[in-house]
Parts: C-alpha cells; sequence; structure tokens
C-alpha cells in the first residue's frame, strides 16, 4: 500500500522546515512533547483518570496514570488493565504527552490503562527505565484488588522504545518467576540495537524515524555500546523465547524497525508462544499520535482493541 497521503504531505512539510542546529536535551524534549500534541485528535473520553503515587526500588518516586474506560462502568467484576510504556526512544516523551493516546488506547480495548512516567535518560540510563516499568508491573498486581483489577488479566503494552521496556518486562517476569502477565501489546517496538535489517535498509531515511535518530536514542539509553547485546536492552537477541506471554505486534509498514517486530513475531511463534502481527498500512512510526493528522491512524486503536479483547475475553 503507498505511504498514507497525508502522512506524506507532512514528512515533506517537515523536510523543509528542518533545522540544522542542534538542540539540548530539554529543548528537544519540549519541542517533541509539541509536536506531538500538535498531531493528536480530539481528547478521546474516559470514565475517569487517577493518578497513583509509588516507590520504584530505589526508593525514587514513580507516578502511574491510570485510564478508566467508560466500558467499566458497565462491569461488576474486576477489570482487566495495560501497564503501558511509551515511546520516545527511553528519552524523549512523557506520560503527559501519551494522555491522548492512552484514553484512547483505554477505550479501544475495554482495559484500564496505567501508564508509567518512567525515568528518562541520559539522566537514568539502562537499566533504570526498565526497572521502572517493571517496578510498576509488579506494584499493578501487588494492589490489584485495592484498584479493582483482575491480576489473571493484566497485561503490558507500549510503543516504540515504550515496546521495547514491555517486551523486555515479560523477559524479566519471566527469568525472575514474576507476575503472570497475561498478554503483551507491543506497538513497532524497537527490539534490536544492531539496526541492520531490510527494513533499516528500505526506510532508514525520509520516514519520520531514521537511523541516525535511533543511533541518537540508543546512545543515550546505554552506559555502554555492549549494553546493546543484553535481552533486555535487545528482546530479538534473547536466547530462548519461550514460556512467554502470548503478543499482538503491530508495524508500521513504513517503519525501519518492522523488520525486527516481524522477525519477534515469527521467534515468538516458533518458541510455542501465540503471536498476532499485524501490519499498519501505510503508515510511519509514531502513527499512535497522528489520529488529528490522518484518520487512517485510527486503525492502530482498532486492531489493537480487537486483539485485545480477544486474548482478554472481553466481549464487544
Amino acid at each position: 500500500m503507498p505511504l498514507d497521503s497525508k502522512i506524506q504531505h507532512w514528512l515533506e512539510q517537515a523536510a523543509a522546515g528542518e533545522a540544522g542546529a542542534p538542540m539540548d536535551m530539554a529543548r528537544l524534549r519540549a519541542d517533541t512533547d509539541a509536536g506531538l500534541r500538535q498531531q493528536h485528535g480530539p481528547l478521546a473520553r474516559v470514565a475517569r483518570v487517577e493518578v497513583f503515587q509509588l516507590r520504584a526500588r530505589d526508593g525514587h518516586p514513580l507516578r502511574v496514570i491510570g485510564y478508566w474506560p467508560e466500558a467499566c462502568a458497565a462491569r461488576d467484576a474486576a477489570q482487566p488493565a495495560l501497564v503501558f510504556a511509551h515511546g520516545g526512544g527511553w528519552c524523549l516523551g512523557s506520560a503527559e504527552v501519551y494522555d491522548n493516546p492512552c484514553r484512547a488506547l483505554a477505550q479501544a480495548t475495554g482495559c484500564v490503562v496505567l501508564s508509567v512516567d518512567y525515568r528518562l535518560a541520559p539522566e537514568h540510563r539502562y537499566p533504570v527505565p526498565l526497572h521502572d516499568v517493571y517496578d510498576a508491573l509488579c506494584w499493578a498486581f501487588e494492589n490489584a484488588q485495592a484498584l479493582g483489577l483482575d491480576p489473571k488479566r493484566l497485561g503490558v503494552a507500549g510503543d516504540s522504545a515504550g515496546g521495547n521496556l514491555a517486551a523486555a518486562a515479560c523477559l524479566l517476569a519471566r527469568d525472575l518467576a514474576g507476575p503472570a502477565i497475561a498478554h503483551q501489546l507491543l506497538i513497532y517496538p524497537a527490539l534490536s540495537h544492531q539496526m541492520d535489517s531490510a527494513s533499516y535498509q528500505a526506510y532508514g531515511d525520509g520516514y519520520y524515524l531514521t537511523r541516525e535518530l535511533m543511533r541518537f536514542c540508543f546512545d543515550t539509553y546505554l552506559a555502554a555500546a555492549e549494553e546493546g547485546g543484553s535481552p533486555y536492552v535487545s528482546p530479538l537477541l534473547a536466547t530462548s523465547l519461550a514460556g512467554l506471554p502470548s503478543a499482538t505486534i503491530l508495524t508500521a509498514e513504513f517503519d525501519p524497525l518492522r523488520s525486527e517486530a516481524e522477525d519477534y513475531a515469527a521467534r515468538l511463534n516458533a518458541a510455542g508462544v501465540k503471536a498476532t502481527l499485524r501490519q499498519l498500512d501505510g503508515m510511519v512510526h509514531g502513527c499512535i499520535h497522528m489520529l488529528g493528522l490522518t484518520p487512517a491512524a485510527g486503525a492502530l486503536f482498532d486492531i489493537a482493541g480487537g486483539q485485545l479483547r480477544k486474548a482478554l475475553g472481553l466481549s464487544g
């Protein structure tokens, strides 16, 4: 399928307006958040939003923002939930800028979405962001009853670098005999530091996410290049994927990360883990933010909603 025409026009405008001078991290974060917000559509409705404060393993305060979909009001039973890690290359993004995508995800899936405001690199390099997400996951399981959640239907989700953290959290939970995760939703996840796949060759420049930007993100996230070989940084390089939770993996058609997600889905299935792979036709990386740019970006929520409802036994 060709690149979505509205996205193509946006990419052309962005390329024409590119500035050559590098920015400091604070400015880069502010400009990234502002740019993403401009792409959002109308604010998605949810039944309620609640902010929780917990402690990470090192005592650092950690915020989790919970989104209860309207479907929850019609249920008497404990609710299914997703612990969500936002994207941004481990150094950009925030729970605030993901407010609207998390609302839309909650409504689409019928799940409570618990968005983790994990600490960012380079101030907090690997493994701190991963540990923050995993600690929030453990907190959700430990407090499921108080939160009105069903611990047997508690999954993880994330997009881009957040998809990396979600996949790595599943590996940690398996390896540490941690929480029994019901499902993992990985949205165009970063799964290998090697950046040498076929999709990197085809889409590594000119399609929003570039090879150069991914290299910057990995360099910012990792204190040493050799850490990239860890399965908790590059889940695709894990020796075994057996024993992981079932997965829904969404790829964007014009995305340098597409091939590694396809390879991960194939390896999961080969390891006896049910993995459903779906491509978002005509889309580029970051399309979870693009409902205000093109209605076609809504396919992400439609597909995620259908897959999660099926995986977690929800009707509708």
